[in-house]
């Protein structure tokens, strides 16, 4: 009786069927087999220091400033080699690069004094770090430890409400309800084809619902067929 009311319960938030939330991401995954992110990285470190710029910036703009400097950057020790006012030279076309220079030295710095150099493999240390918050620390945690959890960016966001797979009104409730309504053998993968959805089908100001693989299960009401 106890499974049977967990089952029920899984999806309560949601505003789609199991059935349908299967499907969504059968289709999803039928067009991206394996989804990956669009930061460019080669460690555990580089893939920290790139998502912890990537907050309000494209992934595209971390990519153009990371390219010259991830050929010679591979530990924390490298940056605090670089130093503060070089690393801000490669980094000064990326949003809020001043206080994003400051946090990738600092994080370098308490990675090697306290994580004996490491990225650490758990939200809470993740966190602990400077410029790392739950997003941040949500997208290191699946990509590099393939642990399910799901960062909630403006694409995940905008895309859980309008298809009503997780409707909320603070990313965090949004987090919460996909965890609670994506059935465990889709997380690990879900937040990348949920970004990659928003950020080419279904876009901010119009979405292309003509061509969405997902357009009979969306409940968005304003589609543009």
């Amino acid at each position: 009786m106890r499974q049977t009311k967990n089952l029920k319960n899984q999806n309560k938030c949601s505003k789609l069927s199991k059935s349908e939330i299967n499907t969504l991401f059968m289709r999803l995954r039928a067009l991206n087999p394996n989804p990956s992110t669009e930061l460019n990285y080669h460690n555990h470190f580089t893939l920290l220091v790139a998502v912890a710029l990537s907050a309000q910036a494209t992934d595209k703009s971390v990519n153009k400033a990371t390219e010259p400097l991830f050929k010679f950057i591979n530990k924390p020790q490298d940056i605090l080699d670089l130093g503060e006012e070089k690393l801000a030279t490669y980094l000064s076309s990326i949003n809020f690069y001043p206080t994003k220079t400051r946090n990738v030295m600092a994080l370098s710095q308490r990675l090697l004094e306290v994580f004996d150099g490491k990225v650490p493999d758990n939200r809470k240390d993740l966190e602990s770090l400077p410029g790392v918050g739950r997003k941040t620390a949500n997208v290191v945690l699946s990509i590099a430890f393939c642990q399910a959890t799901i960062a909630v960016d403006t694409h995940i966001f905008r895309v859980s409400n309008r298809t009503g797979l997780a409707p909320g009104a603070t990313p965090l409730e949004v987090e919460t309800c996909l965890e609670k309504a994506i059935p465990e053998e889709w997380l690990v993968d879900a937040h990348h084809w949920l970004i990659l959805h928003g950020r080419y089908v279904c876009k901010a100001r119009k979405p292309d619902c003509h061509k969405c693989a997902i357009v009979d299960i969306c409940r968005y009401q304003d589609k543009v067929l």
